[in-house]
């Protein structure tokens, strides 16, 4: 998918944030790597899910279901940079055109593609 230039600049304007932060998930891991490297491989893994769900989203409320329920999985997991354009995609109401709601699932779609390469390579670092 071809990632438009206004979803790489909503990804650019939440800062350098890494794509996932190791710290915050430890503290829900205890520090087990093991572990670590499985829940985020679950959220890779339900990633695809994620966008399907924004996607085939036809009312507001599905909308905000699915922009919530990603928002927290990708807190859960620490992928912030995620979670914060989850979190702004939550807010887009049925006033905001089709086209603001594509660009959110560009920008979130750039974002979980980096944050699932960033967790494929955990796999390997092994």
């Amino acid at each position: 998918m071809a990632t438009s230039a206004a979803a790489s600049a909503a990804t650019e304007a939440i800062g350098v944030v890494p794509a996932v932060d190791h710290a915050h998930l430890a503290r829900y891991t205890f520090g087990n790597k093991a572990l670590e490297v499985e829940v985020l491989n679950l959220f890779a893994d339900q990633a695809p899910l994620y966008l399907t769900n924004l996607r085939d989203a036809r009312s507001e409320k599905d909308w905000r279901d699915a922009a919530h329920t990603l928002k927290g999985s990708a807190r859960a997991v620490g992928a912030m940079r995620v979670a914060e354009l989850a979190e702004r995609a939550e807010a887009l109401r049925s006033s905001a055109d089709m086209a603001a709601r594509a660009m959110a699932i560009d920008a979130l779609a750039e974002a979980l593609d980096e944050a699932r390469q960033h967790i494929a390579r955990l796999e390997v670092d092994r």
